[in-house]
């Protein structure tokens, strides 16, 4: 597979309505440097958030949350209406285009995130305090990140938006099958599941209130759902506004390099609870008409959905939730297959931090008909930053423009916005064609042992050069706990431990007391990394398994080091798919795709230097001139990446080494600028 780079250019004389699109191999002598767009929108997007912020067509909502759905299979699914309302609360009759959410975190809860954020005092208070505090550079950054997440427009997206229904639409939040309100067994993406969501799109479209059109929002799991349900076609759904979505859950999230995340217990553990939490609203109706009885009935046969299951696979290895089995193939969204204009949010460092740019990549549709937006943080400050001062719109107000211009049809040039905007790491937004950037090259740069002089707190001190190593020489490192101390513990819990300080986001010296480091000179000029990067270790281990857990960093002159991406692999997850794998033009593997299967686990030799590929998550960054680049290697890092039982059984008192040989070379494969490799 080629790795392929769109490079759509505007000329003065050509309107913007008469894009054409060129395509591009990364690597070849004729691509050119595009000129980079404007991030925040500019007067079209100061014209959406005016539109958003300003008078809406009606002054009131109407909100019907007893709202019941029977599917083919005559589970009873339970869902709220939202509807325009005149002065007097009184609904509206119009039909309008409907938003449709659906999301397994209980309909309850929204309802309280809604009825705080609105609250007449309380609301106000939350609203200002989100947008005006800011403690850059002190100890409460983390802090204050994720309390801007409140004013970033997130919350519309995911919960119950007013304003939006207040400009002329309808919205319909769903409780999936099992969770909330609603009955039956919670299928987790299951292909149940996906069919409810056909019969929800039909059931809406064909109301009184709705004008035969719908589109699809959500943020995590209900962005996965708006992109499943997309995928299958439906006539009418005119767009998809996906925020945090994914389309490789294996990879992303449930076990990446062939092990499992601390995120997905704890995740599984709140929404089962949250499902056993009756609904205020539905409460006394279904207890007089007997529901109440079959919703709990449902819960009693299914108390702790999957929990089970996947501790039995964590301790046995043998259920296929601890391997890349059908079960996730079926839950995977078909993003290629998605027709309708869609609008992608991410972030670098998200859970589903593949999936950031994996979903717009996928997408088999012209640039402005897609569209994707990745900021630098985690899962839950998506948004925090936007609609600030050189920063993309805020998220309700995109998605405002998105809806307008594709459910309604108005001309309000979100189209060309974008459609590739990104937070470059280490520099600023930017708003350009393509991802990669169209100014990148593929790089290699190997593994070897002189000093950088740049990393004596590590266990080694090793330099990243464009030469292989001279000699053979084998390098120990062993698995620790300083990974409870690092960005890898942001990612796992969803961007929380940002709140604690600087070493969970934005420095990886306490970390790197337990790493192998390997890193540049400095660069001498600003020089740009996109794209998927690929590590190569030639390393072994006195036991049958071993974990392998990688960073690439930006070290800055004053010796802080920011991880700009990761990646991991146990080694005997290490047998590779070529035919999903990634190169560039000069036959470079870029992006490794492993099996991850039983069948394909391959057996580690003890003390016999085997190879593997560690896939990192595509990433979009800078290194600003004195910054360096460093490769970090690890023995393991908890709890991002866990252990199965068996396997932790196999690696028990291991030793692992990487062993810098020329003959068998250790490389970073990469696309960057001309500043460096």
């Amino acid at each position: 597979m080629t790795y392929q780079l769109d490079t759509t250019q505007q000329t003065a004389a050509q309107p913007a309505d008469a894009r054409t699109l060129r395509t591009r191999t990364i690597g070849s002598p004729h691509f050119g440097t595009l000129p980079l767009g404007d991030p925040t929108g500019g007067a079209d997007a100061i014209r959406w958030r005016e539109q958003v912020d300003g008078a809406q067509l009606y002054p009131r909502v109407s909100i019907d949350r007893g709202v019941s759905l029977q599917m083919s299979d005559g589970v009873v699914l339970r869902a709220t209406v939202i509807r325009p309302a005149n002065r007097f609360g009184q609904t509206v009759f119009t039909p309008y285009p409907a938003i449709v959410n659906i999301n397994p975190y209980n309909r309850a809860a929204i309802d309280f995130l809604d009825q705080t954020l609105h609250a007449p005092v309380l609301g106000k208070v939350l609203s200002q305090a989100s947008r005006s505090v800011d403690a850059a550079g002190t100890a409460l950054e983390g802090l204050t990140t994720l309390t801007q997440t409140l004013a970033g427009g997130v919350f519309d997206v995911f919960g119950i938006n007013r304003n939006l229904v207040r400009s002329g639409y309808a919205q319909v939040i769903v409780d999936v099958r099992g969770t909330g309100a609603s009955h039956g067994k919670w299928e987790i993406l299951g292909p149940r599941e996906q069919q409810d969501s056909v019969e929800i799109i039909d059931w809406v479209s064909e109301q009184d209130w709705c004008n035969g059109v719908v589109g699809l929002a959500g943020w995590s799991y209900s962005a996965i759902n708006s992109l499943q349900a997309a995928d299958k076609g439906h006539p009418a759904v005119g767009a998809v506004f996906a925020v945090e979505g994914c389309d490789d859950i294996v990879r992303d999230i449930y076990i990446t390099g062939g092990m499992p995340s601390a995120f997905i217990p704890a995740w599984l553990s709140a929404v089962n609870l949250l499902k056993w939490v009756p609904n205020p609203a539905n409460v006394i109706r279904d207890l007089i008409n007997g529901n109440a009885a079959k919703w709990a009935l449902d819960r009693i046969k299914s108390p702790a959905t999957e929990i089970p299951s996947l501790l039995w696979g964590f301790l046995t290895a043998r259920d296929d939730r601890i391997f890349d089995d059908p079960y996730f193939d079926e839950r995977d969204p078909q993003v290629d297959r998605i027709t309708a204009p869609t609008f992608t949010v991410g972030a670098w460092h998200d859970l589903f931090g593949r999936s950031a740019t994996g979903v717009y990549e996928r997408l088999d549709m012209e640039p402005g008909r897609k569209q994707m937006v990745v900021g630098d943080g985690y899962h839950f400050d998506v948004g925090s930053g936007f609609g600030g001062s050189c920063a993309p719109p805020r998220l309700d107000v995109l998605e405002r423009a998105w809806f307008d211009r594709w459910l309604k049809g108005h001309r309000n040039g979100v189209e060309f916005y974008g459609p590739v905007t990104m937070l470059q790491q280490g520099g600023a937004w930017t708003s350009g064609q393509s991802f990669p950037r169209a100014d990148v090259a593929p790089r290699r740069l190997y593994l070897t042992g002189p000093s950088s002089g740049s990393a004596e707190h590590a266990v080694y001190d090793g330099t990243l050069s464009a030469a292989p190593n001279v000699g053979v020489c084998s390098l120990d490192v062993r698995p620790d706990l300083r990974g409870l101390r690092s960005r890898d513990m942001s990612q796992v819990t969803a961007g929380a431990a940002i709140a604690l300080g600087s070493s969970f986001s934005r420095d990886a010296r306490y970390q790197e007391g337990g790493a192998l480091c390997f890193t540049t000179e400095p660069v001498e000029v600003a020089t740009p990394l996109s794209g998927a990067m690929n590590l190569r270790l030639n390393v072994a281990t006195t036991a049958h398994e071993a974990i392998w857990a990688v960073t690439v960093n930006d070290v800055a002159p004053d010796g802080s080091s920011t991880v700009l991406t990761n990646g991991a692999l146990s080694a005997s997850n290490r047998a590779l798919d070529k035919s999903k794998s990634t190169y560039a033009s000069d036959g470079n593997l870029l992006g490794a795709h492993h099996f991850l299967s039983r069948k394909r686990k391959l057996a580690v030799p003890a003390d016999e230097p085997v190879r593997i590929d560690v896939d990192l998550v595509p990433t979009d960054a800078v290194l600003q001139p004195g910054h360096r680049l460093r490769v970090d290697v690890y023995a393991a890092s908890f709890p991002r990446y866990l252990t199965v039982v068996p396997d932790l059984i196999k690696a028990r008192g291991r030793q692992q080494r990487l062993v810098l040989d020329p003959d068998h070379p250790s490389y970073l494969t990469f696309l960057a600028g001309d500043g460096i490799g």
